[in-house]
């Protein structure tokens, strides 16, 4: 009984390790996963170690510290095992050393053995010596049309702010909330999405401290920040439940455990943060599947959806994503994807050697919204070329639809040092370029930020001739001088738009400034619209109040109407 009691004990202290050890590692049970490998094999030594320590012990008992060695022998009289060390010298007692502990060690490291031999046969036959071309088609490309299916943005629709100004943003927002800065802190990632038409990055909260969780771990998360990437409003959405689940959490109530418990089978990427059309905040995880060998050549084929709130989860196929999802891929993947079709066009010994036709992304990316789809941008260049491109791709982070467009011109990191020098008296740093189509013209949209890291002036930079550059204040004027550097007429896209002409009676106004410029908010008595009008639109503006009559023409742009011409009919007395 007493060493039965002992087996059992030894065996729930390793089962108790091996649970320990999934609980905090999270491998996906699946035999294509690397990390299921290194966890199978950590289980074996865990269950060696546990259960044969104590022979292990015997044995070096029985040996001693000395150089002479001997070995165990079972007394036929006595049944007893001896170890008879070389000289004479006779210890008796003890396990039969030959079978309670060299079987198991031997299978056991004989299996670790095995599976270390196939984990290094499995990279090998996926490596891209073998695979190049399959490596090259796990991103299609094809030819696309710059100005159709870039669509020229009006400049008060233009995204201005980068993750780190939105970081900024975000940081003051909550410094406005004393009843929750002390409480909580800002998760750094701020997705970026399209909202209901418009560009915005968005990001939750989480907790200050395990201490702060503790005391608020029963409510959760209570608001999320939305930052509108045009007109720089940060807002703190305050939920009517709080969010309790997120990489913030501890236990089961954290993301990563919480799916890996609920989908134990799945293998899926970094978890980030979306919001779908009703502002209902999600965490979505893209479930990775392998194309390549047993384990290389990784894409996505899914993604895993948990309601932040309840943790209501499902599963979607690909081609079944909501199409309210805007990052279904990673960045880090499309980069890697596309440098290794750009690499192996002509094949693995191509590659390194002769190099023909051969190109790569350039050290950089950014993301462009169209068609309510977020796009990951990226130059492209030949290997061989450090200051230009060949042109440049654009993939749909959603469905991975990739287009590449044949513009040869300036990279990036030449365009933000053409920016810069246009300023270099002021000592102005550039942000990553934002590719825009300015009168069907490739265009690098760049940001020039302080010491501080506050945007001060915005550049226009062509593509093609990058020592043409507009800079200004505000988007408008450097706009109004980068066409003028390139002859072309300061006008605004020509976007077919139905005006309206609307009389009505003021009932509430407020002016905000977007880009540098003045802009006059108001709504009209047994109106629901909001009306949006430039200083540029009428003196009047300024002086306007609730209960004047106005009578203006409008047309349509996503949420507001924007006046175009503005008349007072009946100022109020």
């Amino acid at each position: 009984m007493k060493r039965i009691s002992s087996i059992a004990g030894r065996l729930l202290l390793s089962v108790f390790l091996m649970f320990v050890l999934f609980y905090t590692s999270l491998p996906a049970i699946h035999i294509r996963s690397r990390s299921f490998f290194v966890y199978v094999i950590t289980c074996i030594l865990i269950f060696l170690a546990v259960n044969f320590l104590g022979y292990v012990k015997d044995l070096v008992r029985c040996l001693g510290s000395g150089r002479r060695f001997g070995g165990i022998y079972r007394d036929p009289a006595t049944g007893q095992y001896v170890f008879r060390r070389y000289g004479g010298e006779e210890e008796t007692g003890g396990p039969d050393l030959r079978t309670s502990l060299g079987m198991p060690l031997k299978v056991g490291f004989a299996v670790i053995g095995v599976m270390i031999v196939f984990m290094a046969g499995a990279s090998l036959v996926g490596h891209r010596f073998f695979n190049a071309a399959r490596y090259r088609d796990l991103i299609i490309i094809t030819e696309g049309d710059f100005t159709t299916d870039v669509a020229e943005l009006r400049m008060s629709q233009i995204p201005v702010v980068d993750r780190d100004t939105a970081s900024r943003l975000g940081s003051q927002k909550l410094g406005e909330m004393t009843e929750l800065v002390s409480q909580f802190e800002i998760e750094p990632n701020y997705t970026q999405i399209n909202y209901k038409g418009a560009p915005y990055r968005v990001t939750p909260l989480t907790y200050a401290d395990p201490v702060k969780w503790l005391f608020n771990m029963s409510n959760g998360l209570p608001a999320y920040i939305t930052v509108d990437m045009v007109t720089q409003d940060t807002d703190l959405v305050w939920l009517e439940q709080g969010m309790r689940y997120s990489p913030g959490e501890y236990f089961f109530r954290n993301i990563y455990r919480y799916i890996r418990f609920r989908y134990p089978t799945r293998m899926f990427e970094t978890v980030s943060f979306e919001i779908d059309d009703n502002g209902t905040p999600y965490w979505v995880a893209p479930t990775i599947t392998y194309r390549i060998g047993w384990w290389d050549g990784k894409d996505i084929d899914g993604a895993i959806l948990v309601n932040a709130v309840t943790g209501e989860s499902q599963f979607y196929p690909r081609d079944q994503v909501p199409a309210w999802i805007d990052q279904l891929y990673t960045s880090e993947l499309i980069i890697e994807q596309l440098d290794d079709n750009g690499k192996f066009q002509n094949g693995y010994i191509n590659s390194i050697f002769g190099q023909r036709g051969v190109r790569r992304t350039t050290y950089g990316y950014n993301y462009l919204a169209s068609n309510d789809d977020v796009y990951l941008y990226t130059g492209m260049s030949s290997v061989t070329a450090d200051e230009s491109n060949i042109g440049f791709v654009l993939v749909n982070l959603r469905t991975k639809e990739t287009r590449f467009y044949t513009v040869p011109g300036a990279t990036e990191y030449s365009a933000m040092e053409s920016a810069k020098g246009q300023v270099q008296h002021l000592g102005y740093n550039a942000t990553f370029p934002l590719l825009l189509n300015i009168s069907d013209r490739p265009t690098y949209f760049v940001s020039l930020k302080d010491a501080a890291g506050l945007v001060k002036m915005y550049a226009f930079v062509d593509v093609r001739q990058y020592q043409i550059v507009g800079t200004g204040a505000t988007i408008d004027e450097a706009q109004k001088n980068y066409r003028q550097a390139l002859n072309l007429e300061d006008t605004e896209p020509d976007v077919p738009e139905q005006v309206t002409v609307i009389s009505g009676t003021i009932d509430a106004m407020e002016s905000v400034v977007i880009s540098g410029n003045t802009h006059y908010y108001f709504t009209l008595t047994d109106e629901e619209g909001v009306y949006v009008a430039s200083i540029t639109v009428s003196e009047r503006l300024p002086f306007l109040k609730a209960g004047d009559k106005v009578r203006f023409t409008c047309t349509r742009q996503e949420q507001v109407w924007v006046v175009e011409e503005l008349a007072v009919v009946s100022p109020v007395s």
